[in-house]
């Protein structure tokens, strides 16, 4: 009886034995999130071809790969992933399609002194380096070189130049921003520990119910530790994820509301995915600029409601 590897070799081999000899006129890379497709678009330009497996709101954690993934995976000229078991679902699939199809995990070039670790999270790292711009430069980098191992073109190291700028732009404002938070209000608290290298890297204590992954459970005793933080520090804002369930972050208010303390809702934040396609929130540089914005108003520091480079709420 067949066995799922080896139904995931066959249809990894299949695709690439009906490859044409002859090269692709645009190199055909496929990238499993929102923030690394972004940067091979911008890094590629009109020589690439970039497919994105995980949409808006998809949270990577959980993803799990579609037949039709295997097949578009095994027609690429290169597949680029998070690593660092962001996509721990989509490991074993990578890790065998590595051996016919060049495969990066781009987060997986920040130094090692640069990763947080996490007491739950044993063996392993924070994946979520793009939530700290100047530690996804790293991934950029990585994008970059990967892309430019498979074709040879200057427009790679020109655009790469042109998109870090860029990300160190947003970077300067973002630290401008938030600096402007009073002392007392920059804890971050959110459905799952996201947001590690942001408070890291910007000088807020980040609380996250649930913990790197979206899979781990969020017990009774962690909801009611936070809710007796939130009360006995007079915390008023919390925050939903876009691709996480807000059912935790609802039983965190109504807990504290039971104590006698408020706290309201500061705004959605993008976490594990961009925005919309087409929109300014759906590329790497809005969503950043959108939760930067967001948590500073919410609280209490002050930013443009049209965000760091006026473009919040517009067109991409």
């Amino acid at each position: 009886m067949p066995t799922r590897r080896s139904f995931l070799t066959g249809a990894l081999a299949a695709p690439l034995l009906a490859r044409p000899a002859f090269a692709q006129t645009r190199l055909n890379v496929v990238a499993t999130t929102g923030m690394i497709a972004d940067a091979a678009r911008a890094i590629g330009g009109d020589l690439v071809e970039v497919t994105q497996l995980m949409g808006s709101g998809v949270d990577p954690h959980a993803y799990r790969q579609t037949r039709s993934d295997v097949a578009t995976l095994a027609r690429a000229d290169l597949v680029l992933w998070n690593g660092l078991y962001l996509e721990a679902q989509l490991e074993r699939l990578l890790t065998d399609l590595s051996r016919r199809v060049p495969v990066t995990a781009v987060a997986e070039a920040t130094p090692a002194e640069h990763l947080l670790r996490h007491a739950d999270y044993e063996g392993r790292a924070d994946p979520h380096l793009w939530m700290a711009p100047r530690l996804w430069r790293y991934a950029v980098a990585a994008t970059r070189d990967a892309i430019s191992a498979q074709r040879d073109a200057p427009e790679f190291g020109t655009n790469a130049a042109r998109y870090l700028d860029a990300i160190d732009t947003c970077d300067t404002r973002a630290r401008a921003a938030l600096a402007t938070v009073p002392d007392a209000a920059r804890v971050l608290v959110t459905a799952h520990d996201a947001f590690g290298y942001f408070g890291a890297d910007y000088g807020f204590e980040v609380m996250g119910i649930q913990g790197l992954s979206t899979q781990s459970e969020a017990g009774l005793a962690r909801i009611a530790e936070l809710v007796d933080t939130l009360v006995s520090r007079q915390i008023k804002a919390v925050f939903v994820e876009s691709s996480v369930s807000d059912r935790n972050i609802r039983a965190l208010i109504e807990g504290a509301a039971a104590e006698g303390h408020e706290v309201r809702i500061g705004g959605t934040l993008y976490s594990d995915a961009m925005g919309q396609p087409g929109t300014y929130e759906g590329t790497y540089l809005g969503m950043i600029d959108h939760n930067v914005t967001t948590i500073t108003r919410a609280l209490g520091g002050e930013a443009p409601e049209t965000g760091l480079f006026g473009k919040l709420g517009g067109p991409a």
